[in-house]
Order: structure tokens, then C-alpha cells, then sequence
């Protein structure tokens, strides 16, 4: 009979992520480095994939932005003020939002619809399709166990990409309370996070 393994629980493997963001940060530990990425590289294009579908490259880019930033602020992470996947997705969140403002003023002079005509098929994979279902289904379940507030307030800043002041104004709120909301509905979800 073969031994059963234990799986480590998410308190569990979010220490030890924790301590390879300090070696990161201490000793520059590459093979830290390495294993942070291997846990949220597909947790940050998922991310990506969920706000966008098909964007793969945009979600390869965020993937490398997110992680090149970790990198290099990993001394100024303090596991005191935020989780670390609270600071890693909020990295990711304002990447992406960098991305978008840096390209929406490009323009060209190529014709999509000779792009277009000429691409194959280039949607998510089985396994994408099935990583980002689950990860919809933790967030809509972690949404729904939040106070009404909160839930909305994440649901404006994180999936429809808003940032604070946009929705402060949208909600007709005090900026303060909103970035208040968004961090406490963090604090409560950030189990959901970690798999």
C-alpha cells in the first residue's frame, strides 16, 4: 500500500513563500526567487486571462512585469502590513494597469482584419479554461461570504479594473473608505488566494 501524502496546508505554504520573499530580500536567493515564481507565475496570468481572455500575451507580460518588481522590491515587502499574496496581486493589479495606460495610446496604421484573417486559433487551452473556472469560482464564493460593501467595492476595483479614486467617485465614497474596504475584503479573502 503506498503512503498517502500530506498536502501542506495554505497557512502552511504561504510561511513558506513568506520566507522565500525574505531570502529574496535578504540574501537576493535566487532559488527563492525560483520558487515564488513557480507558485504565482500561473496564478498572476490567470489573473491576467480572467480579466481578458486570449490576451495571453498581455498575461505573459504581466506575468514578467508582477515578478521582475518582486524581485526588485522584495526589500521593501513588510509581512506586517500585507499578507504576501495581497502585495503580490496588487502588484500585479496596478502591472496591468500600467500595461493598459502605456498601450491604449498606440496607435496604428495596420489593419486588424488582415491580422485577424491570417491567426489560427490561439484561445485558452483545457487546462487554462479549467484553472481560470476555478479560480472564478473562489472568487465569486470568497465575494459572496463579504459584507455587501466590500464585495462590491472589490468587484468594481478588481474585475472591472477601476482604480480607487474611480470608484470612490463612482460609489460617491471618501477615497479613504474605499481603499479602507479593499484592503479588510483582502484580509478576508487572502485564504482563497493560496492553494
Amino acid at each position: 500500500m503506498q503512503a498517502m501524502t500530506k498536502r501542506k496546508a495554505p497557512s502552511d505554504k504561504l510561511a513558506a513563500l513568506s520566507a522565500c520573499m525574505t531570502r529574496i530580500a535578504n540574501d537576493r536567493d535566487k532559488s527563492a526567487f525560483a520558487e515564488l515564481f513557480d507558485h504565482y507565475a500561473p496564478q498572476i496570468r490567470a489573473y491576467s486571462l480572467a480579466r481578458d481572455p486570449g490576451a495571453d500575451l498581455v498575461a505573459d507580460d504581466l506575468v514578467q512585469e508582477v515578478m521582475t518588481r518582486v524581485w526588485l522590491k522584495a526589500s521593501k515587502y513588510n509581512s506586517n502590513l500585507a499578507n504576501l499574496n495581497t502585495w503580490i496581486f496588487t502588484l500585479a493589479r496596478n502591472c496591468r494597469i500600467d500595461y493598459l495606460r502605456r498601450n491604449s495610446r498606440y496607435v496604428t496604421e495596420i489593419d486588424p482584419t488582415d491580422i485577424f484573417n491570417d491567426m489560427e486559433d490561439e484561445g485558452p487551452g483545457p487546462f487554462q479554461m479549467a484553472q481560470q473556472g476555478r479560480a472564478e469560482e473562489s472568487i465569486r464564493a470568497g465575494l459572496e461570504e463579504l459584507p455587501r460593501e466590500q464585495a462590491e467595492i472589490l468587484t468594481k476595483v478588481y474585475l472591472e479594473g477601476k482604480s480607487h479614486q474611480q470608484t470612490s467617485e463612482e460609489l460617491k465614497l471618501p477615497l479613504g473608505t474605499v481603499k479602507s474596504r479593499v484592503r479588510l475584503a483582502l484580509k478576508k479573502l487572502e485564504v482563497l488566494v493560496v492553494r
